[in-house]
């Protein structure tokens, strides 16, 4: 179990805050419910009662886990390029160290975590 999980599992407003965040992070990126649904793994149905409020991510199962890295992909893309704007565009955008359209790649698990690898070391460039 990760320091994050071990953290969350102690702090009972964790749930809460990870699901407002992944909508925030989601909308902010014009991700569409149904992509989000894809990278979490969850039904386009649970995805609208998370909106809601009506569902909070269970840190005991792999959509926490999906969400940490969506929103560790938001927070990197968001300190590298700092607004909302190009972040929509570079997510767009081929990109030739990804070697596909960051977009596309999260769509798979493989894909989520080398677009947050890729952030990741990009920002510590900056």
């Amino acid at each position: 179990m990760s320091e994050t999980s071990r953290q969350a599992s102690r702090d009972p407003q964790a749930a809460t805050v990870l699901s407002k965040a992944v909508a925030r992070a989601a909308e902010r990126l014009e991700i569409s419910r149904a992509l989000l649904a894809r990278v979490l793994g969850l039904s386009p149905a649970t995805i609208t009662r998370l909106y809601s409020g009506e569902y909070q991510l269970d840190q005991n199962r792999k959509e926490w886990e999906f969400a940490l890295l969506f929103v560790r992909a938001f927070r990197s893309l968001d300190s590298i390029v700092g607004d909302e704007a190009t972040a929509r565009k570079w997510l767009n955008s081929e990109n030739r160290g990804l070697n596909g359209r960051p977009i596309e790649l999260i769509r798979s698990t493989e894909g989520l975590v080398r677009v947050v690898q890729y952030l990741d070391a990009s920002r510590g460039l900056v």
